[in-house]
């Protein structure tokens, strides 16, 4: 097992209970690959699902409030990008092919494509 988990156990303030499940996380991985994230590890995705709803509550309520919110809001962000499948990358490409002709790969037709942003803004399959 890591030592992480095991090291803050010595501390005062933190002596708690959600330490033992970080160290079951990595009992049970012990041996295989760690997961890419915690909250991977069935008891975290278990209780994050469990209050995914209410944390996207607070989430849109103090937004729409005008509380700003930048840890949590951030970490929905984050926890959004992990589990899903796609991400929308595709104005990050566009972003790149426009400033450094870097091209782009399409979801809906294989290969690597460069649009003439500055011409006709045709696209052309590059190599």
């Amino acid at each position: 097992m890591p030592r992480a988990p095991r090291i803050w156990r010595g501390g005062c303030i933190i002596r708690a209970k959600f330490l033992d499940r970080i160290t079951e996380a990595y009992d049970v991985a012990a041996g295989t690959e760690l997961p890419e994230s915690l909250l991977l590890a069935p008891y975290f995705t278990d209780a994050i699902t469990a209050a995914q709803d209410s944390w996207r509550n607070v989430v849109a309520g103090a937004a729409r409030a005008g509380i700003p919110t930048p840890g949590i809001a951030a970490a929905l962000s984050y926890y959004d990008g992990l589990r899903s499948e796609r991400l929308p990358a595709a104005l990050t490409q566009g972003q790149r092919d426009f400033f450094g002709a870097h091209t782009y790969q399409r979801v809906d037709k294989a290969g690597t494509f460069h649009t003439l942003w500055a011409g006709d803004r045709t696209e052309r399959h590059s190599a």
